[in-house]
């Protein structure tokens, strides 16, 4: 930690943590270091006034830059590795202080113990709070807690019509037992997806967007973003379904009066327009209007569920026993209480798909996430007693009712006989009515089995029911109404589909998405005018599903993943019950309505593709990213037990590319064959002193493997920082990879300006091609007669090492690269290769001259396996005796036809060995001429002493000696040039120089000899001399 000396301080305020400049503040203002200037206070809500013995600064009493754990360090965290708020750097504490006043920024709010620890969280985050003009005067945003905000929400949307006209129906039908039953079915998904939502909302921060929010930022933008959009658009169609429902009961009040309007079809558009409207003007004057219309139609349904129970245990009327009410009654609990199935819908499960939509709901509360004052808080709690209160509701109604009403009754008061009379079947004789006659004919219209108001029939006021039916279709319409706009107005700042940003404009102290309300009210509206919604209300059940199956997958899959970021403070849940909840939602939709689930499922998948094409560059830690690396890790881990076989083997590259974008065409060579197939890793060795070249390296990798990916290069990039080329590449050679994932092959490029370079460079140059020997890698060089480096182009620096193509532009220097910003870097225009392009009909010509285990073969192999490759027809050169060609071709053919690659075209070279022409000759000697020692007749210890200070020059004796290995380079360029000069691509196996005996001059020598004035690029490939193509099966 970084000490300073503690001076006397006098009395002061503090503000806030030391900053660089006031610790070099003796230095540069020649006063002390913590000498206060006039006017400086406390930032913190209260001020601390502290004594000349307590330090005023934001550690826990001594001196030091580092500073002690606070809220405002971690608020607005992203990704790995960003700057936090406040908090010094390691550069801050690690390294030579310097002055730096933006480095470290006053912090929000000063803390109130000597401690550190704050007084309390805010609220809200501290990024809403900021760059908010006139944020002081704002006034605070409305936030509810759980009553208020989450369990009368959820309450109110998870209560309908259900409750009120069919729950006594499935009653009659199912029995109390069954329908018990089923309500625990439906209530176990609700509540498992419940306790899902619980453990989501609680492992984090949660903002506004509900459902959306929680999905998208748990299994990530692809799943979330397609959940986001059906769902606000299910909540925009539920607003008139629900708006719907109200009207068709007024219109039916209306037509019992005899007062319609116009028809009984246009009045439930006329209503369903109006009731909608009045709906949005409350959503619109805010969410606290919007609140209090929600407490007002829970009292409204309070009051109606009591008048209901009041009712049964007021003694029955006469009028009431005909329709078949006789107060609490054992005998009718036990004939009510087994299933009594009638009509088509008369199953068990049949009655499960009509009472399920009326447990869903319970999403009302998340939704409004961004309202709530604690949704880590009011989401678990509001959430869970929102469907425990509800189901009560449900079980006593279904037990209260099943005990007090008979399934058929006549409703006629003439039906009433003495108690015993005879001919009178049926449970109501016992009661002194005979129901025989409408029961036997089914002509009954009440009981429980026929008559849909059974709960009004039995309340102690009839129209109190009305009113809860009004207020229970009236609130979840408003409840819709207001969660469609708030999940959309996130999914539209997401920007994760075009043309809807539009809709996340927010307006007002708490952000309403007007422009949002204004779209759903415009759905609604056109759903409403259609007027029959049973065709799109299995799909808006389905679709909120959907939204539950997802949920609980959510909480499964961030479970199981085991990603540290996964710490809900919410523990009763389990991870196995989330995956039972979200295959059993998946279930539900398929028993509900099949063809529905076929079209959210196909919607889904759709939305999905979309963002998996459009890869939005968002990163919001999912659980999806946590499994990435799961699986790759234990797919490397298994990797490593399984032992490598020839059949197995995969060209994995190692490609000294230095800075990605400088090679392109060396980068597209290498990612067309090894695309979906093997490892590809550009190494780049910054060459300098660590400390200079650190900062460099950590701001340009990102670019580079943005750049990378904007190319569609799936390939990984690593740097290292070295005094020097070579040993960089030692150290990529040694460390890159991981596990059985290592390379395989070295992937560079030709020293076109190997004559001009420095000498030492020339020897790093051929040294790591002897390394990648050494260390037993297979070598790859590429040359292209315009160059690899377009460094000159981009204006940028190359290491001078490695290709300095271009000195006269400067490009020779070591001036770092890194001055490229990383954003520039991806976004800067591609350049365009021979690799991009279609290859048409030519050929691929392969000199296999030496036998290096085949990779001479298999590169070009998987290179036409690729689509702009796949038409070039390849041909093999093999050398050969005159006198011996056929029998050679057919055993070259018989090889080739064993390794299965298609190669049928083979030419055998029998004039390889003739003496090249004089003029070629010539020019060789004058290529070696400026390295040779001349040493002449000079003794051995004169030219070891010559050599000594110049490794690289070539004695005279060397030259005699590899005479005819010169020699034979010479004659295979003048074969290339007569046979390969019009190909898209030459491979030829290179001649390997020994290590000690050749020098690294002569060795490039017969590099630039063997492809000089070759217009196709051209691959000189070495295997490591062990096989890598076989044509056994075992």
């Amino acid at each position: 930690m970084a000490e300073l000396p503690i001076p006397d301080l006098p009395p002061a305020h503090c503000s806030g943590r030391f900053t660089i400049s006031t610790l070099l503040g003796v230095e540069e203002g020649g006063r002390g270091p913590y000498t206060p200037t006039e006017g400086s206070s406390c930032d913190s809500v209260q001020p601390t006034h502290l004594s000349s013995s307590t330090l005023c600064t934001r550690t826990f009493g001594y001196n030091t830059v580092d500073v002690v754990p606070a809220y405002e360090h971690y608020a607005n965290s992203k990704g790995v590795g960003d700057p936090r708020r406040g908090r010094p750097s390691l550069a801050d504490l690690h390294s030579i202080l310097k002055p730096d006043l933006g480095r470290l920024r006053t912090p929000v709010s000063d803390l109130q113990q000597s401690n550190g620890l704050p007084e309390a969280a805010p609220e809200a985050g501290l990024e809403e709070a900021e760059g908010e003009p006139g944020g002081d005067s704002m006034p605070e945003p409305v936030r509810f807690g759980w009553v208020k905000g989450v369990m009368i929400r959820c309450m109110l949307n998870i209560w309908g019509v259900i409750l009120y006209l069919r729950l006594p129906w499935i009653t009659a039908q199912a029995g109390i037992a069954l329908t018990w039953l089923i309500i625990l079915m439906s209530v176990t998904v609700t509540t498992i997806t419940g306790l899902s939502i619980s453990a989501i909302s609680t492992n984090g921060k949660v903002k506004s967007g509900g459902t959306y929010f929680l999905i998208s930022r748990s299994l990530g933008p692809e799943l979330g973003g397609s959940i986001g959009l059906i769902f606000a658009f299910a909540n925009a169609v539920a607003v008139a379904m629900h708006t719907v429902g109200f009207a068709e009961t007024v219109r039916d009040l209306l037509q019992e009066h005899n007062s319609l309007i116009v028809d009984p079809t246009n009045d439930i558009r006329i209503i369903g327009v109006i009731t909608v409207t009045v709906l949005l003007g409350i959503s619109l004057a805010g969410m606290e209007w919007e609140a209090k219309a929600q407490i007002l139609f829970f009292l409204v349904i309070l009051v109606s569920f009591i008048n209901y129970l009041v009712g049964t245990v007021i003694p029955a009327t006469a009028e009431k026993q005909a329709k078949g009410f006789f107060s609490y009654r054992a005998d009718i609990f036990a004939q009510n209480f087994v299933p009594n199935w009638r009509g088509p819908e008369g199953s068990f499960f049949g009655l499960f798909s009509i009472f399920f939509p009326s447990a869903t709901g319970i999403l009302a509360g998340a939704n409004i996430s961004g309202d709530l004052k604690d949704p880590a808080v009011a989401i678990p709690k509001g959430t869970l007693m929102a469907i425990f209160w509800t189901t009560m509701s449900y079980l006593v109604l279904s037990a209260t009712i099943g005990a007090c009403v008979v399934r058929d009754a006549s409703g006629s008061l003439n039906d009433s006989v003495a108690v015993g009379s005879p001919g009178c079947e049926g449970l109501a004789c016992s009661f002194g009515w005979n129901f025989t006659a409408c029961t036997q004919q089914q002509s009954c219209r009440y009981g429980l089995s026929n008559y849909y108001q059974s709960m009004s029939m039995v309340s102690g006021f009839g129209p109190l029911i009305t009113a809860g039916i009004f207020g229970a279709t009236l609130s979840s319409a408003l409840a819709c109404l207001v969660s469609a706009p708030k999940v959309f107005q996130c999914l539209c700042k997401d920007q994760l589909y075009p043309l809807i940003g539009f809709f996340g404009k927010g307006y007002g102290r708490n952000s309403e998405p007007i422009r949002g309300y204004m779209l759903t009210y415009v759905i609604a509206i056109g759903f409403i005018l259609i007027a029959e919604l049973n065709a799109i209300a299995p799909i808006i059940s389905n679709f909120f599903l959907c939204s539950y199956a997802l949920i609980n997958f959510s909480c499964f899959h961030a479970s199981i993943t085991n990603s540290p970021g996964w710490r809900p403070s919410f523990r009763y849940y389990s991870k196995w019950a989330a995956l039972f909840g979200a295959a059993v939602s998946v279930v539900i939709m398929f028993l509900l309505t099949w063809w529905a689930a076929l079209i959210a499922f196909s919607i889904v998948i759709f939305l999905l593709g979309y963002v998996l094409y459009k890869k939005p560059d968002v990163n919001w830690g999912s659980s999806m990213q946590a499994s990435s690396y799961n699986m790759a890790l234990n797919y490397s881990v298994g990797l490593s037990e399984v032992d490598e076989h020839i059949k197995n083997y995969r060209p994995q590259c190692l490609v000294l590319t230095g800075p990605p974008n400088f090679r392109p065409a060396l980068v597209d060579f290498v990612g067309t064959f090894t695309k979906n197939l093997s490892l590809m890793l550009c190494g780049n060795v910054l060459i300098g002193p660590r400390k200079q070249k650190m900062p460099e390296s950590q701001l340009m990798a990102d670019g580079h493997t943005k750049w990378l990916m904007k190319r569609k290069i799936k390939a990984f990039y690593t740097d290292v920082v070295a005094e020097d080329l070579r040993s960089g590449v030692q150290m990529l050679i040694q460390a890159a990879g991981l596990g059985k994932m290592r390379p395989n092959i070295l992937v560079l490029g030709y020293k076109r300006n190997w004559r001009t370079a420095s000498p030492q460079s020339l020897e790093d140059y051929v040294g790591i091609l002897h390394d990648a020997f050494d260390f037993k890698y297979g070598v790859c060089l590429m040359r292209m007669k315009e160059g690899l480096n377009v460094s000159g182009v981009l204006q940028a620096h190359v290491n001078p090492t490695f290709e300095a193509e271009h000195p006269k532009n400067g490009t020779g220097s070591r001036a770092a690269p890194g001055t490229v910003d990383p954003t520039t870097l991806a976004s800067e225009q591609q350049a365009s290769t021979i690799f991009q392009s279609e290859q048409g009909k030519k050929t691929i010509d392969i000199y296999w001259l030496f036998d290096d285990g085949g990779l001479t073969l298999l590169i070009p192999y998987l290179l036409r396996r690729k689509k702009r490759w796949g038409k070039c027809k390849i041909r093999v050169f093999v050398g050969g005796q005159i006198n011996r060609m056929d029998e050679e071709r057919k055993a070259i053919v018989s090889l080739l036809s064993k390794f299965r690659l298609g190669f049928h075209e083979v030419h055998i070279l029998p004039d390889i060995n003739q003496k090249p022409r004089p003029e070629h000759i010539k020019r060789f000697d004058e290529l070696i001429a400026p390295f040779r020692l001349n040493d002449g007749f000079k003794d051995e210890a004169t030219v070891n002493e010559m050599r000594q200070g110049c490794p690289w020059k070539i004695s005279d004796e060397e030259v005699d000696k590899n005479r005819a290995k010169s020699l034979r380079q010479v004659r295979l360029n003048e074969i290339l040039l007569d046979y390969s000069r019009d190909a898209a691509l030459i491979a030829i196996t290179p001649p390997i120089g020994r290590k000690g005996r050749c020098p690294s001059s002569l060795y490039m020598a017969w590099l630039e000899t063997l492809s000089q004035d070759l217009r196709p690029p051209i691959i000189l490939t070495r295997g490591n001399q062990e096989n890598v193509l076989t044509f056994y099966c075992q």
